[in-house]
């Protein structure tokens, strides 16, 4: 029954909020002033500003719908209404309604003219004018991380028209009126179609008194029956109130769509008054909860007797009971003579108040009789479906229940041979196992004696060689170092004599070799240093001379460029002609907005940067997902201020690419006719002015192609960013997983009750799988709403669609126990229809599948959670 009111509660609202969600935050006008009989009735229609009223007032009215839901619509309504002349009324309102995220501010001017035929009966007109904005009040949205959808509501400016007419009789009104006959989207510059709250509007009010003794003497009676002719359905409703002269009033009313309400209203003073309503939703909407409204008005004294009111007295609860007259501006006579009049109209009144009420107690008992047998059929239907659907799932539990009994006993049965079988088969591998190794040490033994005995002899053996020739080797050694020694002793003694008596020789013609050498370097070299000498002083000389002559041309040289440089810039920069300043100006102003040109492009780069980079997370945090590794969510940041920034530096970068490319197209053009006229006599000032167009128009293309590169890559980031935020909106299609899981469950029990019995065969091909499934177990971990266990999976779908088309056919085909679950970390919906805790009897289902052609693709997948 939860899951049922919660999908009446979704139903309910996207009828309300229906027309915002398709036309981009563009909310209908419907102001929820429909409990009340006493003030704001030109809300209900535009000519009751003038109908039955006396005064003007002051009104402030709010209204708390559904209480029991956080974010409920609330109204909130300020106005200045009543009647203004003998044949004029009007009003003036100003509103603001919340629905959630969606919110709507504006204004309703009213204005209602009346035109008397007879002199009791009236036609007036009247027409509602409204104006008001609508949109998404960011500060309402509470999230980790930015929605797409949510940031690009645009806020719209509406205007809208209802007109309206009434026909008053003595004591009756009949009226038409058309409520959003016209509504205007001045954002878009477009009419709306098919608005969900245009409607035609019928009514009929009655108005009457009392005529008996006592608290209710002169009580007015008002009653108003209202029809509106929707596109998609039809509203009716009723209301009657009792007002008593003491300045107390009580309301009760019935509407098809909203439930019934009941108010009480009262004058504190003759000028101020308090209304509450209390709205009460009935039958399947009773979830919804109650509403409240509350109503604080100021009438102002009114200091004339108007015709085709109701001209009543007003008093109120401090004020006593003391009525005072209302000062008119007729004579007594024609005063005592509308008195007249009016006591038989209330006698005729009060006959047909009673016939009239008769029929309808009569009507009330009818329908009332209707309603209950109505009910009562429906709670024996419904009785009887639970009864079925219980007796159905009692059934079921019961097969299932056996069932798995029975293949635990199987499995039990054969677990227990498995085990015996493979004890005895351990038993025999382990004596194998001991006899074999009993041999084999056996034989290592035997091995490692043969080997330690025959590396003992050889060891011997070897020791023994190795002794005899280390005594022969030292023999032989000790022999030849003697021999050596005496040797080189003898040879020693020889060549030392040999090299002193050669190194005497050597050092006395050194000697004699070094003085001769010396006296003669020495000579050379006090030669050399006054040749030297005096070629540097002649050179010295020569290059000061050369020195200071090319200082001289080089300086000389340099004064003349100088000079002529300075003239070059004179004559460009101080022109004698207005050409010329005209061009050195404007080539100023080109340079000027290069500079600027070059920072807009470097803000426009960082933002085209910036989104690329946010791209990529958004495209990282929905690859993660699908693959069901949780991630981080990033903190929220506003995307419409950076439009609005991305925007305010596009629209600056466009005008200063214009302004600058209009400023060298201006330069190009004086310099064109400069030259032509041959006033650019100045080769230097022309060459200047050649280069700089050269320069500035390169610049200019440079810019012009960065920025519709730029444009490029931000409209290529733009479709990439809006592909992945489909996907993660798709991904991000449940609030969240008790909704899901809820939604899922009422899905599969429509499939079941709703799906027959195929007449024809089902094939295997005629199956839709979904993605391929591995040999293997696939484990799933932290799988809510599921039990843990093996479980026998039919098909994997990631696809809603896909998963009802397949659920449908295998209901089709006779199969009704077929169940799903949902895995949050990979996105997908996994159908099976059998469960077991152990793999020995999943595998052994897997292998009894049979040839049904639902189980042809059957694969075990196990939960742990």
């Amino acid at each position: 029954m939860k899951t049922y009111m919660l999908v009446l509660i979704l139903c309910f609202c996207s009828i309300q909020m229906f027309y915002s969600q398709e036309d981009d935050g563009v909310v209908s006008l419907s102001l929820p002033v429909r409990n009340s009989l006493t003030f704001n009735r030109y809300t209900i229609n535009p000519t009751f500003s003038f109908v039955r009223e006396q005064t003007k007032y002051i009104s402030i009215f709010n209204k708390r719908e559904w209480i029991q839901f956080e974010d409920a619509p609330l109204t909130y309504l300020a106005s200045y209404s009543g009647r203004f002349g003998e044949n004029i009324g009007a009003g003036l309102g100003v509103f603001q309604q919340n629905y959630g995220v969606l919110t709507t501010f504006g204004g309703v001017a009213n204005f209602a003219y009346n035109a008397q035929l007879a002199r009791d009966s009236n036609l007036t007109f009247g027409l509602n004018i409204g104006a008001y904005k609508s949109g998404v009040n960011t500060g309402n949205v509470i999230t980790n991380f930015d929605d797409p959808s949510l940031q690009n509501v645009p806020e719209n400016f509406l205007l809208t028209v209802s007109p309206g007419i009434n026909y008053g009789l003595v004591f009756l009104d009949f009226g038409l009126s058309i409520n959003n006959l016209v509504t205007y989207n001045s954002t878009s510059s477009a009419l709306i179609e098919d608005n969900p709250e245009q409607s035609i509007q019928a009514h009929l009010m009655y108005t009457g008194y009392m005529n008996t003794r006592g608290f209710f003497d002169e009580s007015k009676f008002s009653g108003l029956i209202k029809s509106e002719f929707k596109k998609d359905e039809t509203v009716i409703s009723a209301i009657a109130m009792l007002t008593v002269p003491k300045g107390i009033w009580a309301q009760v009313g019935y509407n098809n769509v909203y439930g019934a309400s009941a108010g009480l209203g009262v004058n504190i003073t003759p000028q101020i008054a308090i209304e509450y309503n209390y709205e009460k939703a009935l039958g399947d909407l009773t979830d919804f909860g109650p509403s409240h409204e509350f109503t604080l008005a100021y009438r102002f004294k009114s200091k004339q007797n108007y015709d085709y009111s109701s001209g009543d007295e007003i008093s109120g609860l401090i004020s006593g009971n003391k009525r005072k007259p209302v000062k008119s501006n007729i004579s007594k006579a024609q005063a005592e003579a509308n008195r007249k009049a009016s006591a038989e109209r209330k006698a005729a009144a009060q006959d047909k108040l009673l016939a009239e009420q008769k029929a309808k107690e009569e009507a009330d008992t009818q329908a009332k009789l209707l309603a209950e047998q109505k009910a009562k059929e429906e709670a024996d239907a419904q009785a009887k479906l639970l009864a079925e659907q219980k007796a159905k799932e009692e059934a079921d539990t019961q097969a299932k229940l056996l069932a798995e009994q029975k293949a635990k006993e199987e499995a039990d049965a054969k677990a227990r041979l498995l085990a015996e079988q493979k004890a005895k088969e351990e038993a025999d591998a382990k004596a194998r196992l001991l006899a074999e190794q009993k041999a084999k040490e056996e034989a290592d033994a035997k091995a490692r004696l043969l080997a330690e005995q025959k590396a003992k002899e050889e060891a011997d053996a070897k020791a023994r060689l190795l002794v005899e020739q280390k005594a022969k080797e030292e023999a032989d050694a000790k022999a030849r170092l003697l021999a050596e020694q005496k040797a080189k002793e003898e040879a020693d003694t020889q060549a030392r004599l040999l090299a002193e008596q050669k190194a005497k020789e050597e050092a006395d013609a050194k000697a004699r070799l070094l003085a001769e050498q010396k006296a003669k370097e020495e000579a050379d070299a006090q030669a050399r240093l006054l040749a030297e000498q005096k070629a540097k002083e002649e050179a010295d000389a020569q290059a000061r001379l050369l020195a200071e002559q090319k200082a001289k041309e080089e300086a000389d040289t340099q004064a003349r460029l100088l000079a002529e440089q300075k003239a070059k810039e004179e004559r460009i920069s101080n022109p004698q002609d207005e050409i010329g300043k005209s061009m050195y100006a404007l080539t100023q102003q080109a340079e000027d907005a290069k500079v600027t040109q070059n920072e807009l492009l470097k803000k426009f780069d960082d933002i085209v940067a910036i989104k690329d980079k946010d791209l990529k997370d958004l495209k990282e945090e929905n690859d993660l997902s699908e693959q069901g590794i949780a991630v981080k969510p990033r903190p929220f940041k506003s995307i419409t201020a950076e439009n609005n920034a991305l925007n305010a530096i596009k629209s600056d970068l466009d005008a200063a690419i214009k302004t600058r490319g209009d400023n060298i197209k201006k330069l190009k053009t004086l310099y064109e006719d400069k030259y032509q006229a041959d006033t650019l006599i100045n080769d230097d000032v022309y060459l200047y002015y050649q280069k700089a167009l050269k320069r500035l128009e390169s610049e200019q293309l440079k810019a012009t192609e960065a920025r519709t590169n730029l444009e490029t890559r931000l409209e290529d980031i733009r479709v990439a960013t809006e592909f992945e935020r489909r996907r993660r909106i798709k991904r991000a299609a449940f609030d969240n997983e008790d909704e899901r899981y809820a939604q899922d469950r009422t899905t599969l029990e429509n499939i079941k009750q709703s799906t027959a019995l195929s007449s024809t065969p089902i094939k295997s091909e005629d199956f839709d799988f979904g993605e391929k499934q591995s040999d293997n177990i696939q484990i799933l971990e932290n799988v809510t709403n599921v039990e843990k266990g093996y479980y026998l999976i039919l098909a994997v779908h990631s696809d809603v669609e896909k998963r009802n088309e397949f659920l449908r056919k295998v209901v089709a085909s006779g199969r009704t126990d077929i169940d799903f679950f949902y895995d949050v970390n990979t996105s997908k919906y996994y159908i099976y229809y059998d469960k077991f805790d152990n793999i020995e009897a999943a595998n052994e289902k897997l292998k009894s599948k049979g040839s049904r052609p639902y189980n042809s693709k059957m694969s075990i997948a196990k939960i742990e959670n």
